[in-house]
């Protein structure tokens, strides 16, 4: 059996790639807390989908996993980084943290966390 973030990645990254902000609101807890590029941390579906929906077209994930954890049966998350690209040259790299949630037989996304990587303290 795999880690529940290896699942989530994997439809995360799918619908990143492809601009599908209906299905990654999709992916999150109703109430889910979400901190990604802006200054404000967003809360709920509505407010992820719009954040994806902002985001340019034809941009993509390269996602590797680094540590993963189950707490009991209902919660788990883990650490990854991951690499957005665009078309035009465009690149960022980010340090991702996340919570999951057991929601039924799906896991969701109940916390989201990105930071910028930089070389300086």
């Amino acid at each position: 059996m795999t880690n529940p973030m290896h699942d989530v990645l994997k439809h995360w990254k799918a619908a990143f790639d492809g601009h599908e902000p209906d299905v990654m609101a999709d992916l999150f807890t109703p109430d889910a807390l979400f901190q990604g590029f802006g200054p404000e941390v967003l809360s709920g579906r509505d407010a992820v989908r719009g954040y994806y929906a902002a985001v340019p077209g034809k941009r993509s994930a390269d996602v590797k996993i680094l540590h993963t954890y189950t707490m009991g049966e209902q919660m788990a998350g883990g650490f990854a980084d991951v690499t957005f690209s665009g078309p035009d040259g465009w690149e960022t790299a980010v340090h991702m943290s996340l919570v999951l949630q057991r929601d039924g037989d799906a896991w969701r996304i109940r916390q989201y966390h990105v930071s910028r990587v930089s070389t300086e303290h």
